[in-house]
């Protein structure tokens, strides 16, 4: 009783001295990204508007002009990675991601760290590549998913790696938490290193929000950023 009481004291202090709230994305354009070229890929399709599910169901129609950040790229290759203009450290992610039937996406944290989106309603046991893996390096206990083409939920409390004043690195970067819809998938999960395919591919105390966009149709939104001590 009395650890629990410390714990919770603990996170009551960490949200009253963390930073202001930064809404990433205001759901009318898309201003504040930007686009990862891919020369042997596609075009950038990111675009703005309200998604749904197509009549092919790994498809994303797009029917009004605002709300979510939408990829309706029709398949592997024929889009490309989108990522903030502004950096982060050590922060509180909170998003809502919608993805289509068979489709891929992820969130790489400070661009470098992927957080795997991916639909895998309905699987039994989730692998390293399904939804809620730390992709590469940890599989969700449990699958959260819902179902394709309905919005689902992540909250990812995030420690930036630290780095002493020659720029060596003195701290790995941690998973403090990884809930998914609600339920809780990882806790105090050290990283090493990045995970493949970021923006640099290299650790920094600070980078911006990367979402994966060369995988397949993806859609997010309520994009909100509190940045942690």
């Amino acid at each position: 009783m009395r650890y629990a009481l410390i714990a919770a004291l603990v996170g009551i202090l960490s949200l009253v001295i963390a930073g202001e709230p930064v809404l990433l994305f205001n759901g009318k354009d898309l201003s504040n990204w930007h686009a990862k070229a891919e020369p042997k890929m596609g075009t950038n399709k990111w675009t703005v508007g309200s998604p749904r599910l197509a009549a092919d169901t790994s498809k994303l129609d797009i029917t009004g002009p605002e709300g979510a950040m939408v990829n309706p790229a029709a398949k592997h290759g024929d889009s490309w990675d989108l990522y903030s203009k502004e950096s982060f450290g050590s922060c509180r992610i909170e998003l809502d991601v919608l993805v289509p039937k068979g489709s891929n996406s992820g969130i790489y944290v400070m661009g470098e760290y992927e957080v795997q989106v991916f639909d895998s309603h309905g699987k039994a046991k989730p692998g390293p590549g399904d939804m809620g893996a730390i992709y590469g390096a940890n599989p969700p206990p449990v699958n959260a998913s819902l179902k394709p083409g309905e919005w689902q939920h992540y909250v990812i409390d995030w420690q930036a790696p630290t780095f002493d004043a020659q720029g060596m690195k003195t701290g790995n970067a941690k998973f403090v938490k990884v809930e998914l819809n609600g339920i809780l998938l990882h806790q105090n999960l050290e990283m090493k290193g990045p995970t493949p395919g970021g923006v640099t591919g290299k650790e920094s105390s600070t980078g911006p929000l990367m979402f994966q966009g060369n995988h397949g149709a993806v859609a997010y939104r309520n994009i909100i950023i509190t940045p942690l001590p």
